[in-house]
């Protein structure tokens, strides 16, 4: 069977701002909430179902180096909380441009940033920061 070898190195935006060059992990996790479908009748639980949608619960993790120049981490993230945002990620830097089978695009648009933190240092230590965006449709480009 044939295998592909994968080295992490993604790509992303955050309200159209390429923060690439200051991050260090990002986790875009998909979901769909449980929803039960079992009847009266039934011997056993069901759920969901071809005829039954439910509603997405997404979350975006991503650490990123603490910059306070003009238009990199603090800049774009500050006012960004409380507020809904987009996302765009890809597994790679021509992903995002020119998504593909092997090279997708995914967009995580009406993200909400609840907190933020501006300050985050310890002596001798890069300063990092780890933001955690939750709810938004995800959308997954290939072309």
């Amino acid at each position: 069977m044939a295998t592909t070898v994968y080295l992490s190195n993604p790509a992303l935006t955050i309200n159209a701002v390429n923060l690439t060059d200051q991050a260090t992990s990002a986790v875009m996790t998909f979901t769909q909430e449980q929803l039960e479908t079992t009847a009266f009748g039934d011997i056993a639980r069901k759920f969901g179902g071809s005829a039954v949608t439910s509603l997405q619960n997404n979350t975006f993790e991503v650490t990123l180096y603490q910059s306070y120049a003009a238009s990199e981490t603090e800049a774009t993230i500050y006012g960004l909380v409380g507020i809904q945002t987009t996302i765009t990620v890809s597994p790679t830097a021509a992903g995002l441009a020119t998504p593909s089978a092997t090279e997708p695009k995914y967009t995580l648009t009406g993200a909400y940033l609840e907190s933020h933190t501006p300050i985050n240092a310890s002596l001798g230590e890069l300063s990092t920061i780890t933001l955690t965006f939750t709810g938004g449709a995800l959308t997954k480009a290939v072309a």
